[in-house]
């Protein structure tokens, strides 16, 4: 930093309050005692940094925490760190990778680990932010029994600026991250091409080349995406892993295919229902209380709540229900907060928070599972918007990654995150079927990788217009081989009407596609 800067710098503080004069105050101590050199990110960096769009003053640091525990309930145990690192107004979260189960290190004789990391903001000197993550540690009621042994909770500075530090207490870059995959990968969802400190040992090699070099794992990393307390997470990188069947409960009057089926009907027939598609295999459950059909009347937040809400406090009365996961299907940032209060576990928006400016900063302050679907416009307007003049793959894939930023930028974390590539939304006959046929490549999209795609094609139009089928009821076999298609693309969840034949359907698909 220039002497000029610096003088700026120290006047701005000046005239701040109490405490940015205390930060001031180990700035200073900590830039005569440390050689820091403020970190530049690259062009490659700068196109991935997430900036947050809160109105807060920029914090003066940027880090790259490790997130690690191996006890209780393990994602819920990070998502509480990261939630104590932000109280104290001193560390700002930007954006997280993905969560990665892996085998414990060093001390093998204990349970696998989740792990992940953050990047920060952040006012903290490096001991400053060492002794706050400490005491996050602390807080959350970690107790050191054995070295690398089993934690609740870990926290590890990864990188500061571009500052190269070395005590008995702390040691940047971290010392051992080089030798951990748990830790490279995370990192290199954010940074793969950013160098190490220019005066560190290893700095002319990148985190992705580094990572590289690491010798093949037996049991390949996956990320996980938590769906419900009691259901196992999503590992999109588990070649064997099954596909989820995600059942359609319309409880509209107007919906495409089974408007009015579920809409207003008694208690012991909707529980009937309900039973049956949890017996057929359905592991999620999506309530709908509002038509997205091009042309649907909109209906009323109030009027959607009063739909959905009976649904959800019928569905969690039910033992049968304990292993499922409750989804809505709604782009109102009101309804998804009343829904996950009443019980649901994941808000599934087909406008991936474009319908509503407030949607995505609610899903983030809710800490629930998102699902973002590619579409354009309305229902009342989408299918005017079919021009794709980079190509479908390459667009949807651009437009998908625009909204990760956004969600990531609003606070919502990375294995929270479920993406949907729209099929027939603002998409022609050929574009669907193209999303079909190259699925495995969207799933590849640069910045994209990692991510559980959900995939809906049950008794759509252009189902329909291929088999010649007009009923959307009767569209069965058509829908059949769509989800074969999108199981061969790596699909991991399947959205349908009729789970009992789907769910066959995808058994058989997984069996072929998944070994």
């Amino acid at each position: 930093m220039t002497r000029s800067l610096w003088s700026s710098y120290v006047r701005s503080l000046s005239t701040s309050c109490i405490q940015h004069q205390n930060v001031l105050s180990s700035l200073q101590t900590d830039s005569a005692r440390l050689r820091l050199v403020l970190w530049r990110p690259s062009k490659t960096h700068e196109r991935h940094i997430v900036r947050v769009s809160h109105n807060h003053t920029k914090l003066e640091h940027r880090a790259f925490i490790a997130l690690g525990g191996n006890m209780g309930d393990r994602v819920a145990m990070i998502e509480e760190a990261c939630r104590e690192m932000e109280k104290g107004g001193n560390i700002r979260i930007l954006r997280t990778s993905s969560l990665w189960e892996t085998k414990a290190m060093y001390v093998l004789d204990q349970d696998n680990f989740v792990n992940g990391a953050c990047e920060i903001e952040t006012s903290l000197s490096p001991i400053e932010l060492l002794n706050e993550l400490q005491s996050v540690e602390k807080r959350m009621g970690r107790v050191k029994v054995i070295d690398k042994g089993p934690r609740n909770i870990d926290l590890d500075i990864l990188l500061y600026d571009n500052l190269t530090h070395s005590n008995e207490r702390l040691q940047i870059p971290h010392p051992l991250m080089l030798e951990r995959e748990f830790v490279l990968r995370p990192l290199c969802e954010m940074i793969p091409e950013e160098n190490l400190p220019s005066h560190s040992s290893s700095a002319a090699k990148s985190l992705q080349h580094s990572l590289s070099l690491l010798p093949r794992s037996e049991d390949p990393l996956s990320p996980m995406t938590p769906l419900a307390p009691n259901l196992s997470s999503i590992s999109a990188f588990q070649p064997q892993r099954d596909t989820r069947i995600m059942s359609i409960l319309n409880v509209t009057p107007d919906s495409f295919s089974d408007g009015g089926k579920n809409y207003n009907i008694d208690q012991v027939t909707l529980t009937n229902t309900i039973k049956s598609h949890i017996t057929s295999g359905a592991t999620i459950l999506d309530i709908g209380g509002q038509s997205t059909r091009p042309g649907a009347v909109q209906v009323s937040s109030s009027e959607e709540l009063s739909r959905i809400l009976p649904a959800i406090k019928l569905i969690r009365s039910l033992r049968e229900a304990n292993n499922l996961a409750i989804s809505i299907d709604t782009y109102r940032a009101d309804v998804a907060e009343e829904s996950i209060k009443a019980g649901a576990h994941i808000i599934n928006d087909v406008s991936a928070g474009l319908m509503d400016d407030a949607m995505l900063h609610t899903v983030a302050k809710l800490g629930c599972t998102v699902c973002l679907m590619h579409m354009r416009g309305t229902p009342e307007t989408m299918s005017k918007l079919t021009s794709y003049p980079d190509g479908i793959i390459e667009t949807v894939g651009r437009e998908l990654l625009d909204r990760v930023r956004a969600a990531e930028a609003a606070g919502i974390r990375r294995w929270r995150i479920i993406l949907d590539p729209g099929i027939g939304f603002a998409k022609t006959q050929e574009q669907n079927l193209e999303i079909l046929r190259r699925m495995g490549e969207l799933r590849q999209y640069p910045g994209l990788q990692g991510f559980p795609w959900l995939v809906g094609t049950s008794r759509k139009a252009f189902v329909g217009k291929i088999t010649g089928v007009k009923e959307a009821k009767d569209r069965k076999w058509g829908t059949a081989a769509a989800v074969t298609a999108a199981i061969q693309g790596g699909a991991d969840i399947v959205r349908v009407h009729d789970v009992e034949e789907m769910g066959q359907v995808a058994k058989l698909a997984d069996a072929i596609w998944r070994v």
